[in-house]
């Protein structure tokens, strides 16, 4: 488990001190960085140094789309053990607000499998699936689908399936991939 920058920083500070930072030391710094229910006094100063959750994976999905709903409710099961490793994001919810989400639209993310990752980069295509089940607890299809000989097999399949997922969902009044994005507040 990674320590969180401003965690690091103080065992750096701590470091460069002239201070030996013990294992034990470390444990407890991560142990207290994100518990912000604690209330003993050495938990206070530490506080500073909490967030709210790490930062997470953010999985943009076509919560119209009922493939990409299945796959994403198998996700959720399996990420059970890891919370707040994945979020996922329905974009055809009115809410979606693509400056949240790195500026992608809309109309970017219907085109194909977006992800974003804990360091803000945009990751597409098979690429993001990668990521994304990694994130999940799933190395190892991750690591499969990359291996350089079934890559290129995944990219293309993956092509065919984002060219017509629309029209194999009943959704042929939106082929382009340019939908409009449906109000679902209204009756």
């Amino acid at each position: 488990m990674a320590l969180q920058p401003s965690v690091y920083r103080v065992v750096q500070c701590v470091k460069f001190a002239g201070y030996d930072v013990n294992r034990a030391a470390i444990t407890v710094l991560k142990a207290l960085r994100c518990n912000t229910g604690l209330r003993s006094a050495a938990a206070g100063p530490l506080r500073l140094f909490c967030t709210a959750s790490p930062r997470a994976v953010r999985v943009l999905y076509d919560g119209e789309c009922p493939i990409c709903v299945k796959e994403i409710e198998l996700l959720r099961l399996v990420q059970k053990r890891r919370a707040g490793s994945v979020d996922f994001v329905d974009i055809s919810l009115p809410e979606y607000d693509e400056r949240r989400y790195g500026g992608v639209s809309y109309e970017v993310a219907m085109k194909e499998m977006t992800v974003i990752d804990e360091n803000d980069k945009i990751h597409r295509g098979i690429h993001a699936f990668a990521v994304m089940y990694k994130a999940v607890g799933l190395g190892w299809l991750a690591r499969f689908i990359s291996l350089p000989l079934i890559r290129p097999l995944m990219d293309h399949t993956y092509l065919v399936f984002a060219r017509n997922r629309l029209r194999w969902t009943g959704r042929d009044e939106c082929t382009t991939g340019h939908c409009a994005k449906r109000d679902k507040r209204a009756p």
